[in-house]
């Protein structure tokens, strides 16, 4: 039988090169992919320390966000063909809840996992999908960028708009610009006519952050951000707060909010938990949405947005046998931008 590389989770904390029978020809309503790049992205990490995915057997092929190649489709199969360049969805939902019929695949009362957490990933060279959990790659976008859409772009569009509904022309405090989901919100708030303010942590960062478009940056190792926030909205507060790294700069996430503003967010890198004054959030009227995933009509819109020209930060493309290396700059947070796997 022929064989493929992959990145497998043999252990907890620990992924390695290794061989893997290819997949067998796809199966009904199928499709055979070749992976051709593959994003890294904080989840994954925790992915690989087993942190909220205990039900999950070693090895494990890791790498939830990919672009590929459709080699082969199976019987049923209609709308892709060989050759076509796919992104596909990582959650195995099963289309016929009543979320999924009504376009929030990522509510899906019955999904049989998720790629890359819970059942093999997409780290290796060949693998099967269900066609129906494919989006195609407009013209013009290209293999890398794709690759940033399935969670990066995803979970901005859906947080930034789904959620928070942000509007054109309104103030939004983007947290962790540097950050991969953090630099496509930048992008993407400018692209629709917002003021833009956005937190780092080193005066290169903000440099980088200034040049991506940002209206203003503040270093949060050097001021309090909800202070110059505070001080940028002559004591108004922005409309919308992009929160995704949770107990360090929740509280003063809330108090860089307007009366009547939103508050969205999708992650906690720097912990979980952060208290809440309740009579704050009653008398300021705060909306304050969680945000997981994406539907796939999100990932759609990202990639249209990047066809027009609002293209993801890329810090660093890796190659399998340097995995390692990527996973290290994600940790260290000396990054800006997405880092990529290319197979």
């Amino acid at each position: 039988m022929a064989m493929i590389r992959a990145l497998r989770l043999v252990a907890d904390r620990q992924v390695a090169l290794t061989e893997r029978d290819a997949p067998p020809d796809p199966g009904v309503d199928e499709v055979q992919l070749r992976v051709r790049a593959v994003g890294l992205n904080h989840i994954d990490v925790w992915g690989f320390r087993g942190m909220a995915f205990a039900k999950r057997s070693y090895p494990l092929t890791v790498g939830a966000e990919t672009a590929c190649e459709v080699v082969s489709v199976g019987a049923g199969v209609s709308g892709v063909k060989p050759g076509d360049r796919v992104v596909p969805y990582s959650a195995l939902t099963c289309g016929t809840c009543a979320a999924c019929l009504s376009g929030r695949d990522n509510l899906c009362e019955n999904v049989a996992g998720v790629r890359g957490f819970h059942i093999d990933g997409f780290a290796e060279e060949l693998t099967n999908h269900p066609a129906r959990l494919l989006v195609k790659i407009p013209d013009g976008v290209s293999m890398q960028d794709a690759a940033c859409v399935a969670v990066a772009y995803g979970t901005v569009e859906h947080m930034l708009f789904d959620n928070a509904q942000l509007q054109p022309g309104e103030w939004v405090l983007v947290q962790a610009g540097g950050s991969g989901i953090g630099s496509i919100a930048i992008r993407i708030a400018k692209s629709i006519g917002c003021t833009v303010i956005t937190t780092v942590g080193s005066p290169a960062k903000a440099e980088r952050a200034r040049a991506l478009g940002a209206d203003h940056v503040i270093n949060y190792r050097e001021d309090r951000f909800e202070g110059v926030v505070r001080k940028l909205t002559r004591k108004r507060g922005v409309d919308v707060v992009f929160e995704h790294t949770g107990a360090d700069t929740w509280a003063g996430s809330l108090l860089s909010l307007k009366r009547g503003g939103r508050l969205v967010t999708c992650g906690a890198t720097s912990g979980p938990v952060g208290s809440l004054n309740l009579m704050q959030l009653f008398q300021q009227q705060y909306r304050i949405i969680g945000s997981f995933g994406a539907p796939m009509t999100a990932l759609t819109r990202g990639l249209q947005r990047i066809a027009s020209g609002v293209r993801p930060v890329i810090d660093t493309v890796y190659g399998l046998a340097d995995f390692h290396a990527g996973v290290q700059r994600l940790e260290s947070r000396d990054v800006f931008g997405k880092i990529l796997i290319e197979l």
